[in-house]
């Protein structure tokens, strides 16, 4: 039997991009860890027995774990507003005709806006003076003031996000709901199935798939928030806002603490890696006992 012959040319293709991963992340990453491990301002590593000494400070610093519980609060918050109400607004949308692409476009529009005009554009219109939504509220008689107030700030920030991101969960559930052959609505139609049923046992499964997907984009974004929040508060009022890139940015520019700087880097992307593999599990797991 004559052997198969394996053309390894293909990795010619390859190579380019491996070598631009490399530049840009590879390298940048064993720098993060050089740093990781020891004292920059002395320009010595730390000894074989205290390597770690970084990430026990910050494993002991309440900053950190403050910082991470508004993390988390946020993006429980982020995903459970957002999930559904994409989940909804993709069952009214319409599956047929010219308002298809109508909508479509319009659902487009919040994800083309840059984050940091995200950010400009909801910092003026949350102002009191010039803002329509501040001056709005003020004349309405509610003390609205992002700058000063815990709760209008995470309330104008998760608003925000909400604005700028359903339309991602929206898109990602409509493709998952017209996938969905006719022939299943027929025999619902011909079973007397409810609203209900339609949507449990025909739609919900069949957008299982794209809604793994969602939670998870939406997640490690929500997790790794930034601009907006810092454009429109500045991590304030006090630190009410000030999430863990936001507390990240602080230490490694603001203090120029880059040896915890470093760690606390490493430490945000292993969180976000486990609770993402978490995420992934969970779902990959139902999706294969409602199969």
């Amino acid at each position: 039997m004559q052997e198969k012959t394996v053309n390894q040319k293909g990795w010619l293709f390859v190579l380019p991009v491996l070598v631009l991963v490399a530049f840009s992340a590879v390298i940048p990453l064993m720098t993060v860890v050089n740093y990781a491990v020891q004292d920059t301002f002395a320009g010595e590593f730390f000894p074989l027995d205290d390597k770690l000494l970084w990430f026990r400070e910050l494993l002991e610093s309440d900053r950190m774990w403050e910082a991470l519980q508004r993390q988390l609060v946020f993006s429980a918050i982020i995903l459970a507003i957002e999930v559904p109400l994409g989940i909804f607004v993709a069952l009214n949308m319409p599956r047929k005709g010219v308002w298809v692409s109508v909508c479509l476009v319009l659902m487009s529009l919040p994800l083309l806006i840059p984050w940091n005009v995200v950010g400009t554009i909801w910092q003026i219109f949350g102002r009191v003076d010039i803002g329509l939504l501040g001056h709005t509220l003020d004349q309405l008689g509610f003390r609205y003031n992002y700058t000063q107030d815990i709760f209008d700030a995470w309330a104008t920030v998760i608003i925000m996000d909400v604005w700028h991101w359903t339309s991602l969960v929206a898109l990602l559930a409509y493709a998952g709901l017209v996938s969905i052959p006719d022939a299943y609505y027929q025999a619902a139609k011909i079973d007397q199935a409810s609203r209900w049923k339609v949507f449990r046992y025909i739609e919900l499964p069949k957008m299982r798939g794209v809604l793994t997907i969602a939670i998870l984009l939406r997640f490690m974004d929500s997790f790794k928030i930034y601009t907006e929040p810092f454009v429109v508060t500045g991590g304030g009022p006090g630190n009410a806002t000030t999430f863990l890139s936001i507390d990240l940015v602080k230490m490694a520019l603001g203090q120029f603490d880059l040896g915890p700087a470093a760690a606390f880097s490493i430490m945000y992307f292993l969180v976000i890696l486990l609770i993402s593999w978490v995420f992934y599990t969970v779902m990959t797991n139902l999706d294969k006992e409602g199969s």
